[in-house]
């Protein structure tokens, strides 16, 4: 019996890892596709020339793929060992959203400032705008993880 239970956490683990992984990684490739390549508002690393820029951000994008394809891969191996279904999943994927949300708007944007969002050329946009949906994720994920 020790064993199963075992068993089942570690694959419980592995499910929050996956889903947090491919969270992580939709958000990125969501942040990168809209934000950085088709409304050019700021580049993964603003703080040095334009090539310096798109480098960055195709660095930025394998990572969000290399994220969303483990977390995929997990899923799979869980999925294939017995383990929690999708149910359980998405609470974990919307963690891993609303906290790649959080990571970039605070420590990216505000402490670090490795990348500013060009407001000029944007006159509605306000950085208000995102905490709503990194709330929203992070709320969502507490309230369908108790089902």
């Amino acid at each position: 019996m020790g064993d199963s239970v075992a068993t089942s956490r570690t694959l419980d683990r592995r499910l929050l890892l996956s889903g947090v992984l491919f969270g992580i990684g939709v958000a990125a490739f969501v942040d990168e596709a809209v934000l950085h390549q088709l409304l050019h508002w700021h580049h993964f690393y603003d703080l040095s020339t334009t090539r310096v820029g798109l480098v960055s951000d195709g660095l930025f994008h394998a990572f969000g793929w290399f994220a969303a394809v483990a977390g995929l891969f997990l899923l799979t191996d869980v999925r294939r060992r017995g383990g929690a279904g999708v149910a359980r999943w998405w609470p974990a994927v919307l963690i891993g959203a609303g906290g790649f949300q959080f990571f970039d708007g605070t420590i990216n944007h505000k402490l670090l400032r490795v990348h500013q969002i060009r407001y000029a050329e944007i006159p509605i946009s306000t950085p208000g705008g995102w905490v709503p949906i990194r709330r929203w994720t992070t709320s969502s994920s507490t309230t369908s993880s108790g089902s």
